[in-house]
């Protein structure tokens, strides 16, 4: 790990550390035990319905693109999702690079009706109890950054509180070791995270080494209909879409297109 991606973590256990000091880790995991763990993982069960299913992305800025949006009203746009037929919302809370906060991934979980995804550089199993008391439904484990040990741990905790766990991979190095650690869904990042390049043949190359009863998500550079529908043939269950719903001026025709060949 190197480049921007290590700036990122570094930055994530500063603020890690600045939280812990907050509310400690003993305090925030009983905050996070203390609520419902008998969810029936409702974002695994949308991403298991018919058909390719739709992750929009609540993203105001990233370090590939720089500023997407000046004006940033995230919970218009989650609702824009939802009422366009979303199956989940993924909400950047990483503030120094992508420009999140926790406070938009607690208001849009209280807002929205589908479950959502809190997207943040995961290094601590402090942010995944902080997630539960966000109101997140899944957290996004990177291979990347999380050996085997750490994501089979980081699974079992997310289990524990009754979420699920969207473990991202690059390479086939990243998709063995999600399997090896149980991961119940792996998402396919087209994007390499140490230069930010995007190759969609990414997901076609690594998708078929997925088996069929652990959900295949396909993230990154999926920007019209026939890219979605190239997600879908490769096997994806779902796809991840970001940026193209972000700079749109209407989001539910946009949303409406990616689905037409799909």
């Amino acid at each position: 790990m190197n480049g921007i991606l290590r700036e990122i973590t570094d930055n994530t256990a500063e603020r890690v550390k600045v939280s812990k000091e907050r509310i400690p880790l003993g305090d925030m995991r009983r905050l996070a035990f203390s609520m419902d763990s008998n969810t029936g993982f409702p974002f695994e069960k949308a991403l298991s319905r018919e058909g390719i299913s739709f992750i929009c992305e609540c993203k105001r800025a990233s370090p590939s693109r720089g500023l997407i949006m000046q004006e940033y009203p995230y919970l218009e746009i989650a609702k824009e999702y939802e009422s366009a037929g979303a199956s989940c919302i993924s909400v950047l809370t990483e503030p120094r690079f992508f420009l999140g906060h926790d406070d938009h991934l607690r208001e849009v979980s209280k807002t929205v009706s589908i479950p959502c995804l809190r997207k943040d550089f995961t290094i601590d199993d402090y942010m995944i109890f902080e997630a539960k008391t966000l109101g997140a439904s899944a957290v996004l484990l990177i291979c990347s950054i999380l050996d085997t040990e750490d994501l089979g741990r980081s699974i079992g905790i997310c289990d524990d509180l009754g979420m699920s766990a969207l473990v991202e991979a690059h390479d086939t190095k990243d998709i063995m070791s999600a399997l090896d650690a149980g991961a119940r869904i792996i998402g396919i990042n087209n994007r390499n995270l140490e230069d930010f390049t995007v190759d969609r043949g990414n997901s076609v190359i690594l998708g078929d080494m997925i088996p069929d009863n652990v959900l295949f998500v396909a993230e990154s550079g999926i920007t019209t209909p026939e890219d979605v529908r190239m997600m879908r043939d490769a096997g994806a269950d779902a796809v991840l879409i970001g940026e193209t719903l972000m700079r749109s001026a209407d989001r539910k025709e946009t949303l409406d297109r990616l689905r037409s060949l799909s």
